[in-house]
């Protein structure tokens, strides 16, 4: 991890946000010989169908899958409730 001053950052805030983006590194910035922050890349997330994407068979069949979905709607309603009551 690279350590920078807040100076720096100020002077080069460009060309170091390109670094965290295209290098995925992370800044420290130092004020007063101290870090106070520091810059990085966010966390890379995935979408529901890219995490299952690596299973080789279906974990539930149609049915258990059906099945599973009427059982978790099962204790719910249409009705509008007050939360305060």
């Amino acid at each position: 991890m690279q350590t920078i001053s807040a100076t720096s950052l100020a002077r080069n805030t460009r060309e170091i946000l390109d670094r965290v983006t295209t290098l995925g590194e992370t800044v420290a910035i130092e004020r007063n010989h101290s870090v106070i922050a520091q810059i990085m890349p966010p966390q890379r997330s995935m979408t529901a169908a890219q995490a299952l994407a690596g299973l080789s068979h279906p974990m539930l069949t149609s049915t258990q899958a059906t099945a599973w979905l009427n059982d978790s709607k099962a204790d719910f309603d249409d009705a509008v409730r007050n939360p305060w009551a």
